[in-house]
């Protein structure tokens, strides 16, 4: 074995803090330069060399001559006599070489310092922050929304993680979102589902955490991933976190909510766009009632507590507001009942939960109402008979559409898929329908193709569904064929001279413009909704509870309704009368649609007017609707 001598040792030691980094060499050159100055000093001081005409140096006077010749190399310009000169030369070229190099390692340790920056790893050290894990096509909705909802804020910040390059992330956020507000973006590179990569972004101080689905084959995993690794951390805050997840396939959620626990609302991305396209289909222009909920561009729902509201019945609260509307309340356990029965009792301690423009505009009426009983109509008893649905496209999604369906139509209804991709007929063979409500049958098809669109006979359909081929297809050209399928469509109801029922599915919503020229009824822009749903539940812990059970048929649901059912239309009306006409029959007036105003909405809502001022007057013609919130 070979010996190991000092030499060995002490290159070895040196080897290892030459490695240690810029602050080690500047030891060094420090040492160094300390070393020449001493012994330069030492040898003025013994020898006693001088300037020609000058006294002798001691130690002291030698080695701050040396340090001055050290710093700068034009101090030897004066010196005078051979000797002192030959000294001040080997002091100056050392001078030299340290201040050469100690340049040199300051420029190195300046550009890692910039590399180690670019890379996004230092930590966080913001409160009250919202952090985002995860980078998806979602997020720049997501972030516009918040952005919005922070307006009232101050100095409020998003934080982001995800796997992606820090300026990258910082490019494209500049390039998709013009204006940020008042609010600022800090990017972050790091593994999401690392535990100590989530703690670089601060969540033991954040206000709320979104956890987006990334755009990968094991998505749900690592969402639950990140979500194991912030409720976890042995090193948490005690105070619960606020976490906002999506989910893509239901068959994860159970998972999901075990490991996040009460801290966690769920967002089951498919479960939600299914369930509003299924709605939307059968009741023109809910959609628009959706993302009106949804964004915080307009109302969006809001929970509070109102003690002066304790002790009145659930329907004398709803006639106790002029500019917000009372839907439901969340009782001390914290559980959802939205419609309660009228003469349910307000009990202290609970919240009421109202749409609202602004939390600041929820305020209890303070003036006298008027309600014109003699238009308010007795109820009128639909009987729903069979529909006849027409569904085009197919992704993962048309599953879970088709069993939706298959809860809400009549007996007897017909659903025919018609799609170019074959395999959609296996998905169909293996689904668990309500066969006695729905019969399905499956044609393959080109969906572009006007004679294959001619042969289906869609006048005869009383409503038709368009789905992306988002599973085969990116965005951009997944919409194309929608859009060239919408515009066959219109063709089609052109030549018969009759209006067909259209609902369909965007993915990008820039293409929303480009798709009303198709003039359908509806268009249910999935990720826009998903990020309006994440955005939403992390500033409010009950809206996916909200939210299930307005999209659940078993509990209240969103309808719209002809005005003429509830009312008499022969003069203007208040809303206070709307909403007496809609709690005789056990329901909430939420607002309405306006046909005539549907060609001058500046936000593009088809007419719809959700939360009115119920003082307000309005004259309403035969074919607008009211936006009801009802359980039948």
């Amino acid at each position: 074995m070979k010996t190991i001598t000092w030499r060995d040792r002490a290159r070895y030691q040196f080897d290892k803090s030459m490695a240690a980094g810029p602050i080690a060499l500047i030891g060094w050159l420090a040492v160094i330069s300390l070393v020449v100055i001493l012994v330069a000093g030492l040898f003025l001081a013994l020898t006693g060399i001088k300037p020609d005409g000058g006294e002798p140096v001691s130690f002291i006077e030698g080695a701050w001559e040396s340090l001055m010749r050290t710093m700068d190399a034009g101090t030897m310009g004066g010196d005078v006599g051979w000797s002192f000169r030959g000294v001040s030369l080997a002091v100056t070229v050392a001078g030299i070489f340290v201040f050469s190099a100690l340049i040199g390692v300051l420029s190195s340790g300046l550009d890692e310092k910039l590399d180690e920056l670019r890379k996004g790893r230092s930590h966080v050290l913001e409160k009250d922050h919202t952090i985002i894990f995860n980078w998806s096509p979602s997020i720049f909705d997501v972030i516009s929304e918040l952005v919005i909802a922070n307006q009232s804020r101050r100095n409020p910040r998003i934080v982001i993680m995800a796997s992606k390059d820090k300026v990258e992330m910082e490019d494209e956020i500049a390039d998709k979102i013009a204006d940020l507000g008042n609010t600022r973006i800090i990017c972050r590179s790091g593994d999401p589902t690392d535990l100590y990569d989530v703690n670089i972004v601060n969540p033991q101080a954040s206000r709320s955490i979104i956890v987006l689905s990334p755009e990968s084959d094991y998505a749900d995993s690592q969402v639950i991933k990140t979500v194991l690794a912030l409720v976890n951390d042995p090193e948490r805050r005690k105070e619960p976190y606020r976490i906002a997840a999506e989910i893509r396939d239901a068959k994860n959620a159970e998972v999901a909510r075990i490991v996040g626990g009460s801290e966690l609302q769920l967002v089951l991305a498919d479960e939600l766009i299914s369930r509003i396209v299924v709605s939307s289909s059968r009741q023109a222009g809910l959609s628009a009632v959706y993302t009106e909920l949804l964004d915080f561009d307009g109302s969006e729902i809001y929970a509070v507590e109102q003690p002066a509201l304790t002790g009145k019945s659930f329907g004398n609260a709803v006639m106790a507001y002029d500019t917000s509307t009372l839907i439901g309340i969340c009782d001390t356990d914290g559980v959802v009942h939205l419609n309660p029965p009228t003469n349910r009792i307000m009990l202290a301690g609970e919240r009421a939960i109202l749409i609202a423009e602004d939390d600041a505009t929820i305020k209890l009426r303070t003036a006298e109402f008027e309600v014109d009983r003699e238009i308010v109509r007795p109820r009128v008893n639909r009987e729903p008979g069979p529909e006849r649905t027409l569904l085009l496209g197919w992704n993962r999604r048309g599953p879970i559409i088709t069993q939706e369906l298959s809860r809400y139509v009549a007996p007897g209804s017909e659903l025919t898929i018609a799609a170019d991709t074959p395999e959609f007929e296996a998905d169909v063979a293996k689904l668990q329908f309500i066969k006695e409500n729905l019969s399905v049958r499956c044609t393959v098809i080109d969906t572009s193709n006007r004679a294959a669109l001619d042969a289906l006979d869609v006048p005869a359909y009383d409503h038709v569904l368009v789905l992306g081929y988002s599973d085969h297809m990116a965005a951009q050209p997944a919409d194309t064929a929608t859009l060239v399928t919408l515009l066959q469509l219109r063709k089609i109801a052109d030549a018969a001279n009759q209006h067909i029922g259209i609902v369909s599915e965007m993915i990008d919503v820039r293409n929303r413009n480009l798709a009303a020229v198709t003039r359908a009824d509806d268009f249910v822009v999935s990720n826009k909704l998903v990020s309006l749903m994440l955005a939403q539940a992390s500033e409010n812990e009950l809206m996916a509870q909200i939210f299930d059970e307005l999209l659940d048929e078993d509990g209240s649901e969103i309808y719209m309704r002809p005005v003429t059912d509830y009312i008499a239309i022969d003069r203007p009306v208040n809303f206070y009368t709307v909403n007496l006409a809609a709690l005789i029959r056990g329901e909430v007036a939420l607002g309405y649609s306006h046909a005539k105003r549907a060609g001058h909405d500046p936000r593009n809502m088809g007419g719809v007017v959700v939360n009115p001022a119920k003082s307000e007057k309005v004259t309403f013609d035969p074919s607008d609707r009211l936006i009801i919130l009802s359980r039948t």
